[in-house]
């Protein structure tokens, strides 16, 4: 699904349409946000870009 949607905000950016393309970015990160917290991706806890800490891993 992120890369469904990275693809649109890049079909959307060619077109034009920057708003729709920042919205479809912002949906990708969304997901690769959701795998870090759920543990599915291994982000060295970085909870500058993603929404992991060491509070929600207890």
């Amino acid at each position: 699904m992120a890369n469904r949607y990275y693809e649109d905000a890049k079909h959307f950016e060619k077109k034009g349409d920057k708003l729709t393309a920042f919205a479809a970015l912002n949906y990708a990160h969304g997901w690769l946000d959701a795998g870090a917290r759920l543990g599915l991706f291994d982000v060295g806890g970085d909870s500058e870009l993603f929404t992991v800490d060491e509070e929600w891993q207890r």
